[in-house]
């Protein structure tokens, strides 16, 4: 039995061998992302980042969809109907995990599109750091086709991603594409039949989890703020982040790949993680 079985509405977590899963359950709804989904995840983000067991996190979706994008409902016209204020704090509460909150996260993430994919899904698709889809998966910013532009920071997302001249062509198309589609785009890092998916994931999280916690914490973050600085200023955050990882690493991990590289001979760098 899960530890966190039946703490939340909406979502489910799950950990096992050092993987969390966590996944958006509302199946009925696609997992479309309600205001309480919102506000559940941002607790279970912060849950799974202190749990020593959980060291990669998985985000999915239960039944045939990743997520089908804000729920239309309940996050417009429900929140359209109340008092102004109340929509700056749903607001808060979407923005905080799916991007501030996923985007440097302490610990890696991978997200693990088994369906539909829509609308502002692509803002914690591209929060996380990998991504592997199934070819049968289904994409689309279909906002245009709903009379709004799209939401959240789904455009920043695109434009950081995919590029100029594929981000417009959907953005302004509402038309849909497939996971093939989106590991050519760079919007996913691989995309593999359904029933391969789940085992995929597994492969690439039990890499992950080979690596120094530490040392892929200062990485993965340090490539994400550098990407927003000059050259000049990436040079001094990335050194500094270098010199945090020695001070903040208790497995001493640079001393050790060093070692078995240039005194014991037992590694290679580039095909394997030196050994903890």
């Amino acid at each position: 039995m899960s530890r966190y079985q039946n703490r939340w509405q909406t979502v489910t977590v799950d950990v096992e061998d050092g993987i969390a899963w966590v996944t958006l359950n509302r199946p009925e709804k696609r997992n479309a992302m309600s205001p309480t989904l919102n506000r559940e995840m941002r607790d279970v983000l912060e849950t799974v980042e202190q749990d020593a067991d959980a060291r990669v996190l998985v985000l999915t979706g239960a039944g045939s969809a990743w997520t089908a994008g804000m729920d239309l409902k309940e996050y417009f016209r429900e929140v359209d109907a109340g008092p102004e204020i109340l929509q700056e704090r749903i607001r808060r509460d979407a923005s905080e995990w799916q991007w501030k909150l996923l985007r440097l996260y302490s610990k890696p993430t991978i997200a693990m599109v088994n369906g539909w994919c829509f609308g502002g899904g692509f803002s914690p698709l591209v929060a996380c750091d990998l991504a592997i889809c199934a070819d049968e998966a289904t994409f689309g910013l279909s906002e245009i086709n709903w009379g709004i532009p799209p939401g959240n920071l789904v455009s920043k997302a695109m434009a950081d991603t995919v590029g100029h001249r594929q981000s417009l062509y959907y953005i302004m198309t509402g038309k849909t594409f497939d996971g093939a589609k989106a590991a050519q785009m760079g919007l996913v890092n691989k995309s593999v039949p359904l029933a391969q998916l789940r085992e995929e994931v597994i492969l690439l999280a039990r890499d992950l989890l080979d690596k120094n916690p530490v040392v892929l914490r200062a990485a993965k973050n340090g490539f994400k703020r550098c990407r927003e600085l000059t050259w000049e200023q990436s040079e001094d955050y990335l050194y500094a982040k270098l010199d945090q990882a020695q001070l903040r690493d208790p497995e001493h991990g640079r001393e050790q790949g060093l070692k078995q590289f240039l005194d014991d001979k037992s590694i290679k760098p580039g095909l394997q993680a030196y050994k903890r």
